[in-house]
């Protein structure tokens, strides 16, 4: 359980990492920048950081939609949701880079 938070708390912030870890898999695979996953979403690049990072300020719908987005089925969802020992955002991010888009 997370440090200071009760069962309810503790099984949210388990289930917004692993939404998260969903989504950056999920835009990864499908060869998609943070910026093009923004557009797609009506939002920013930055708020696309921020949902990948798991950030507290980003809504568990706002992580569903995007997953949608990227083509999730309710069910795919449903068992991302169910997962356990999902990295934190600082372990996931490694090698590769946070989609950016470079203006020349």
């Amino acid at each position: 359980m997370f440090r200071g938070l009760g069962v309810a708390e503790a099984a949210v912030a388990e289930a917004r990492r692993a939404l998260a870890w969903a989504l950056l898999r999920r835009r990864r695979a499908r060869g998609l920048t943070q910026v093009r996953l923004a557009a797609l979403l009506g939002s920013s690049q930055s708020r696309v950081a921020k949902m990948e990072a798991a950030d507290e300020t980003v809504s568990l719908e706002l992580l569903v939609r995007a997953l949608v987005v990227l083509g999730a089925t309710r069910g795919e969802v449903g068992r991302v949701v169910a997962l356990r020992g999902v990295p934190p955002p600082a372990v996931r991010r490694g090698r590769r880079s946070h989609g950016v888009e470079r203006r020349g």
